[in-house]
């Protein structure tokens, strides 16, 4: 739901100053977390990934937009709401991952987008999940594959 993330993540600077991992050299930007991602789809589970952004997109939308293949690859959908469109939505105050609509993992930033100290936060609070699950299936709903979005 933030318009920049790590900025001093090294891929995230080496995709400023021109490098873009090569689409058919997997080995080149495969990591953990698509193994986990494809590891669980191929079990069945349903990866979602919905990313709510300001237009134009700043420069780190862009760059998580020209990544986004990765994410596809190990199996997650992912969908794009611009952020005009979510204004009448009641949202969370920070990013979550939603596991089996009974566990939320808060993702607490910095102001500048850096991993904050509190780092991450785990709910298994009934009320807590339900607030989450109904946000994200209305952005979902409202969001645009990513196969049809432009930055």
């Amino acid at each position: 739901m933030r318009d920049g993330y790590m900025r001093s993540d090294p891929k995230f600077i080496a995709w400023q100053s021109g490098h873009h991992p090569d689409p058919t050299d997997r080995e080149q930007w495969w990591r953990p977390w698509h193994d986990v991602v494809a590891s669980a789809v191929e079990r069945g589970v349903v990866v979602r990934r919905a990313r709510i952004v300001s237009e134009p997109v700043s420069e780190y939308i862009r760059f998580e937009y020209d990544i986004t293949y990765q994410n596809i690859a190990a199996g997650e959908q992912v969908r794009w709401l611009p952020r005009r469109r979510a204004s009448d939505l009641a949202l969370p105050g920070n990013d979550f991952w939603l596991f089996d609509g009974r566990l939320v993992l808060w993702n607490h930033f910095t102001g500048d987008g850096e991993l904050s100290p509190e780092g991450k936060e785990i709910s298994a609070d009934r009320a807590v999940v339900e607030l989450c699950a109904t946000a994200f299936e209305s952005v979902w709903q409202r969001g645009i594959d990513h196969a049809d979005y432009r930055v």
